[in-house]
């Protein structure tokens, strides 16, 4: 994370400082000044939660003056980048503190405005937990926007799980909520809307798996060139947790298949590390075979229980009788979102969310 962190470092302070400044002329900024001076030790949100503080300080205490502010340095070509982020936060804060008619509305526009110079999905999710139907009555209306990314804000901003972003109860406890936004951008010309709505749909099938197949189900039925694709990462999770519709809808239907036990380079793997393996998938049914292969790492954790965790590793497609090798080599890297811990180990195929014998080796750290 250290290089993220410095995605807000002292320039980014006096090129934001030296941009509000002109937006606002009479007025000095002297706290988001000294936060140049401050930003050692902090990570990406502290350091975002550092500038908003001193901005808000700094800026004139109403939300519409502020607001005013922000939007005449948007003229400004320089107005871009992580400096984003904490403009966003602030004008959030502002809003939701006065309770104003209209404040809150109007700072769901800015942060239409200001999304094309870095996304403002951070910032809503204190909106929309605020008042998530209010907020969602508004971001309904962007699906329809002429701006690809303002689109991608309405799908990535709502997202159950969205990384980075503080948690909104209200999408968790009511996933229907969001589906007519996901409605009206599946078929979105830009890859990049799609792909959201995809990682949506997937965050949703987390606590509604049948709601979401439901949902891929009727897009299917109304698709267009992209929305095969679109429903497959919509449903991958699901897939790799062996929900029966899920496969049902993907074609991976049950079928009649000898899966050999995994054969490993080595029973040992030294921390940083490989492992290589592969292992025989046979069709011995009379039909033809459509399969999702997919293999589980069985990982130690620190008190010694295993935690499995599983990785996509092909689709293919098996006439009666025939029989095909699946390899890979899998890495073993102690890092920020996984650690390993020393111990046993196994690794096990999974084909069409059936699992199949495993193979056991060992990691040293």
């Amino acid at each position: 994370m250290g290089v993220m962190n410095e995605l807000i470092n002292p320039g980014v302070v006096g090129s934001l400082e030296r941009i509000l400044a002109a937006a606002s002329p009479g007025r000095r900024f002297p706290h988001l000044a000294g936060t140049a001076g401050q930003l050692d030790g902090l990570g990406l949100r502290g350091r975002t939660d550092l500038l908003s503080a001193a901005m808000l300080t700094d800026l004139p205490g109403d939300y519409p003056a502020a607001a005013a502010v922000f939007r005449r340095a948007l003229k400004d070509p320089d107005f871009t980048g992580w400096m984003i982020w904490p403009v966003s936060e602030s004008a959030a804060t502002l809003a939701l503190a006065r309770r104003v008619p209209g404040d809150f509305e109007d700072c769901l526009s800015l942060l239409a405005e200001l999304t094309p110079r870095l996304t403002g999905e951070f910032a809503i999710r204190r909106l929309l937990a605020a008042d998530l139907d209010r907020a969602l009555a508004v971001i309904q209306r962007w699906t329809t926007h002429p701006d690809w990314q303002v689109r991608r804000l309405a799908s990535e901003g709502t997202r159950a799980y969205l990384p980075w972003a503080i948690r909104v109860p209200g999408l968790t406890a009511r996933p229907a909520a969001t589906l007519p936004i996901l409605d009206a951008l599946y078929r979105d010309p830009v890859e990049d809307v799609r792909r959201s709505v995809a990682n949506h749909l997937n965050d949703l099938a987390r606590h509604a798996p049948d709601q979401v197949v439901a949902t891929a189900a009727r897009w299917l039925a109304e698709p267009d060139a992209n929305t095969a694709r679109v429903v497959r990462h919509g449903l991958r999770t699901l897939v790799k947790n062996a929900h029966p519709g899920a496969l049902e809808l993907l074609g991976f239907a049950p079928a009649s298949l000898a899966v050999t036990a995994p054969r490993l380079d080595r029973t040992v793997v030294e921390l940083p590390g490989d492992l290589g393996f592969d292992f025989d998938v046979a069709n011995t049914g009379p039909a033809e075979a459509r399969i999702a292969v997919d293999y589980v790492v069985h990982y130690a954790k620190a008190n010694g229980v295993l935690a499995d965790k599983v990785f996509k590793l092909g689709i293919a497609v098996l006439g009666p009788g025939e029989s095909r090798t699946f390899s890979k080599r899998h890495a073993f890297r102690q890092m920020t979102t996984r650690v390993h811990h020393p111990g046993d180990h196994a690794l096990q195929p999974q084909v069409n969310g059936v699992r199949y014998p495993a193979a056991g080796f060992t990691v040293l750290t």
